[in-house]
C-alpha cells in the first residue's frame, strides 16, 4: 500500500520546483554582471531565501517521513530513492552555498584569481549533478507511473493522478 504525501508536502514539492525554474530563468551569464550592486544584492538574497526554503523542505519531509514507497519495497531500491533525494537536497544547497560565495568574493574584490575560480567551478558541477539527479528523480517517477503501483500519485497535483481523466496517457 503506497501511502499519499499530504497537500502541504505536494505544494512544497511543486512549489520547490517553480522556484528552482525561476532561478534557472534569472542566472547570470558572467561573473562581471555582479559588478552591478544591486542586481549582486538581490542574487545574495535570493540565494539566502532559496537555502532557507531548501531547509524548510527537508526538515518538513523528514518530521512527516519522507517517502511513499511501500515497506517491502527492495532494499536496494529503497536506497538508491534515498540517496538520489538526499543528493538533491545537498546539490541545491551548495549550489546556493557556492554562489553565495561568489557574491562574497567578488563583493570583496577578489574578482578573478585561483580562489573564485574554483569556486566557480564547484558551483557548475553542483548545477550539473542536480540536473542529473533531477533526471534520475523525474525517470523514476516516470517509471513509477509506466507501472501503475501509486508512487506516482503520491506526489503529484490531483489533476495529474492515476486514474484521473485529465492525466495523460501511457
Amino acid at each position: 500500500m503506497v501511502s499519499a504525501h499530504s497537500p502541504m508536502a505536494v505544494f512544497l514539492h511543486w512549489g520547490f520546483v517553480g522556484v528552482f525554474v525561476y532561478a534557472l530563468t534569472k542566472q547570470i551569464d558572467e561573473l562581471e554582471e555582479l559588478e552591478d550592486a544591486s542586481l549582486l544584492q538581490n542574487e545574495m538574497m535570493f540565494a539566502t531565501l532559496f537555502l532557507t526554503l531548501l531547509f524548510s523542505r527537508f526538515v518538513y519531509m523528514r518530521s512527516r517521513g519522507s517517502t511513499a514507497l511501500p515497506s517491502d519495497t527492495p532494499r536496494l531500491n529503497m536506497l538508491m530513492a534515498r540517496a538520489v533525494h538526499l543528493g538533491m537536497y545537498v546539490s541545491l544547497a551548495m549550489i546556493a552555498v557556492t554562489g553565495l560565495v561568489i557574491g562574497v568574493l567578488y563583493w570583496s574584490g577578489f574578482k578573478d584569481g585561483a580562489g573564485i575560480s574554483v569556486v566557480l567551478i564547484a558551483h557548475e558541477l553542483f548545477v550539473q549533478l542536480s540536473y542529473l539527479l533531477i533526471f534520475l528523480h523525474v525517470s523514476a517517477a516516470l517509471y513509477h507511473r509506466r507501472k501503475r503501483d501509486g508512487i506516482w500519485s503520491a506526489m503529484v497535483p490531483f489533476f495529474l493522478k492515476e486514474g484521473s481523466r485529465d492525466s495523460f496517457r501511457n
